[in-house]
């Protein structure tokens, strides 16, 4: 597509979102159900695309890349009537007679720039809240997972108008020349270098980004944990879709004493979930291409840790990298960045101090997890360290529960979704106060000319906040308020000296 055809599907998209309709409430949720009725019908064609991409077992993708879309959109479908309503906000003795509010207004046109790693599921996921709530959208799947990429674009363009939805396909020169319109928001799953370039074209337009980037996941092992279980759930968490995953464990973190209990468990575990022929076993993914092959093998070649277990032998003609396990350091070259892959350092530490200062000697990342039995330990990695999420006593779960926010913190990224959060995010909260013309005499003394007494007036109006008493806002009716307003204001007049 040349530029000036995404300059006029801007326009195009732009022109729609002006005539109201993708922000009524009714063109909202028919574009849910639409949504839904995608999912179910020609999911299916999605799903083979993942797995000729990642070679990702169909029934993992239906369940961790559709499942929780269509969940998603129930959860919107049931709460939009509600949050498309105008929020009534605290009053205080100032505004006793008036109506403050806040009206949620759709932002316009949004760019969403989807990744590989789970290229059906981080299209579903912000695209629920971004038409939820009553914004048109432009999706530009990523080109290294090519066949969801057009699979994507065959499915999507039988369901929706491109005014309101469309799918755009290229790699970085149409990347580019996208980035060079203007939108009402961006949203992008990715790396943090790609992030920045984002950031810099959104600049321009002064366009506000949700980035959710990922980073280097801490998983604190505790002594005090249950070793079998932890070890069990951090083996599933690392090496589903072949480590490939944002909130992956990145690291672990552990003692001397806890760390050969930890490694005889992994490795029990690895073999129970992918056999002792690891390349062979369907359940086991494979990296997306050569390049980030070449990557994880420049790591193990470059690395100066002791390889604890290794599944196999890297290949690249079939992208296979085995799951490894290295006794590692801070200072080790796989320490720098994010792995994106099955490998996985140990950190051997004395205590948990240790541990939480070596959290903090880093970037904050997207997600951090402890395994313990000890709430004083919970309490201090909540407390002393910084990430997107947290999940206790597992690996990845917090993401899973529409109630609380996704999203990142500092290099891990910015902005946030999931439920009552994503609305939040893809719309604009508009301040509003609703006067009458009546007792315009109590803020006269604002009007020109100044006087002293006048002074004095606006001082007792500007110089103090008078909340209403929580007994008043609980047990009288807004009727009451009113009534006690008006008998103010008469009291005011009677006696004020301006």
């Amino acid at each position: 597509m040349a530029s000036n055809q995404y300059t006029k599907l801007v326009e195009s998209q732009r022109a729609y979102f002006d005539t109201g309709e993708p922000a009524s409430l009714a063109h909202r949720k028919k574009a849910l159900l639409t949504l839904k009725k995608l999912i179910e019908n020609d999911g299916a064609e999605l799903v083979d695309a993942v797995e000729k991409d990642l070679r990702r077992l169909p029934g993992v993708t239906k369940n961790l890349e559709l499942n929780a879309a269509k969940v998603e959109i129930d959860y919107f479908l049931e709460n939009l009537d509600e949050w498309t309503a105008p929020h009534y906000v605290d009053k205080t003795l100032n505004t006793l007679l008036d109506t403050p509010m806040v009206v949620s207004d759709a932002k316009g046109v949004v760019l969403l720039l989807s990744p590989w790693n789970y290229p059906v599921n981080l299209v579903l996921m912000p695209l629920v809240p971004i038409i939820g709530s009553g914004n048109t959208v432009i999706i530009k799947p990523s080109e290294l997972s090519s066949n969801t990429a057009d699979a994507i674009e065959r499915v999507f363009s039988k369901y929706f108008d491109k005014e309101f939805l469309a799918v755009v396909q290229g790699g970085i020169p149409e990347t580019t020349e996208l980035l060079k319109e203007r939108y009402d928001h961006i949203v992008y799953t990715g790396s943090t270098p790609v992030a920045k370039i984002i950031l810099a074209a959104a600049a321009k337009h002064i366009t506000p980004c949700t980035l959710e980037l990922g980073g280097k996941c801490p998983v604190i092992v505790c002594d005090d944990a249950d070793i079998e279980v932890t070890s069990k759930r951090l083996a599933w968490g690392k090496w589903l879709n072949c480590g490939q995953t944002c909130l992956a464990p990145d690291y672990v973190i552990t003692t001397e004493a806890t760390k050969p209990k930890l490694v005889k468990e992994l490795t029990k575990n690895l073999h129970e979930f992918y056999g002792s022929d690891i390349r062979n076993n369907i359940d086991y993914s494979r990296i997306i291409n050569e390049r980030h092959f070449d990557r994880l093998e420049n790591l193990l070649n470059t690395t100066n840790g002791e390889i604890l277990f290794q599944g196999g032998n890297p290949d690249r003609s079939d992208n296979f990298i085995p799951p490894v396990i290295i006794d590692s350091s801070l200072e080790d070259p796989i320490m720098a960045d994010e792995i994106f892959g099955p490998i996985l350092p140990i950190i051997t530490v004395q205590d948990i101090s240790e541990a939480i200062a070596t959290i903090r000697s880093m970037e904050k990342p997207l997600a951090a997890y402890i395994f313990t039995r000890s709430d004083k330990n919970i309490d201090r990695l909540l407390k002393e360290t910084s990430s997107g999420g947290v999940t206790v006593n597992d690996v990845m779960f917090h993401m899973t529960v529409d109630t609380l926010p996704f999203g990142g913190v500092g290099h891990s990224g910015f902005g946030r979704y999931r439920g009552k959060f994503g609305f939040t995010e893809f719309t604009h909260p508009k301040a509003v106060l609703k006067r009458g013309f009546f007792a315009d005499s109590l803020t006269s003394a604002r009007y020109p000319p100044l006087t002293p007494a006048k002074e004095k007036g606006m001082a007792r109006i500007t110089g103090k906040r008078i909340a209403l008493p929580k007994t008043v806002k609980t047990y009288l009716p807004w009727l009451s308020c009113l009534i006690a307003g008006v008998v103010i204001g008469i009291v005011i007049q009677k006696y004020k000296t301006f």
